[in-house]
């Protein structure tokens, strides 16, 4: 062995600094806590939090009226609450109606309703003759065409209609009420052909 060294390794002169060298923040940073609300680490799941609420405190102006004005038992949410009761009254006045009694029935006549009777014809007085109507007669009434269009029942044929001869091209129409030439104005060429650009000054 040659001197205190183990192997082939020597010292040698260091590259740059060591970070053992420098001071270290100290109690500076901490690590945030796992419990309660506030400042919980956010890389931890945080359990469900419940508040308690203190006593509620008292209104400076009382709303309700107190004791000043008293409400009766029977007043309720709904309504006015009555027990049934019985009233103690007199005894009504009856009047004595006048009702028809047994004799002043006859049910004589409602015996063909309930038992089998033969046919009963009734006997009654002729009528009065009836008065004559005033009907139209035989010539009133009118048959329809048959001839014709607009049939009522009949199947019409195709009608033509005779009208006078046509004085266009005929030796009767005045050629001289026409227009001339003249009396229509040039056809812009825009209008037929493909218009060319225009330029304005």
């Amino acid at each position: 062995m040659d001197g205190p060294w183990v192997g082939t390794w020597r010292p040698h002169p260091r590259r740059g600094p060591i970070v053992a060298e420098f001071n270290t923040p100290g109690p500076k940073y901490w690590i945030p806590g796992t419990t309660g609300y506030t400042g919980h680490d956010p890389t931890r799941d945080k359990a469900p939090a419940y508040t308690f609420r203190g006593a509620k405190g008292l209104l400076a102006e009382s709303c309700s009226p107190g004791p000043r004005y008293f409400i009766h038992p029977s007043i309720t949410k709904s309504g006015k609450h009555v027990p049934p009761t019985a009233l103690v009254t007199g005894r009504p006045k009856t009047w004595i109606k006048v009702t028809p009694g047994p004799s002043d029935y006859s049910t004589d006549k409602a015996n063909k309703h309930v038992y089998s009777s033969p046919p009963v014809h009734s006997m009654v007085f002729r009528r009065k003759p009836l008065k004559g109507f005033q009907t139209p007669g035989p010539g009133t009434y009118t048959l329809p065409r048959l001839l014709g269009p607009n049939t009522a029942y009949t199947h019409a044929n195709p009608c033509y209609s005779m009208r006078w001869k046509s004085s266009y091209n005929s030796c009767f129409q005045d050629l001289a009420k026409t227009p001339g030439p003249a009396a229509f104005p040039r056809v812009e060429l825009d209008v037929y052909k493909k218009r060319a650009p225009k330029y304005t000054m």
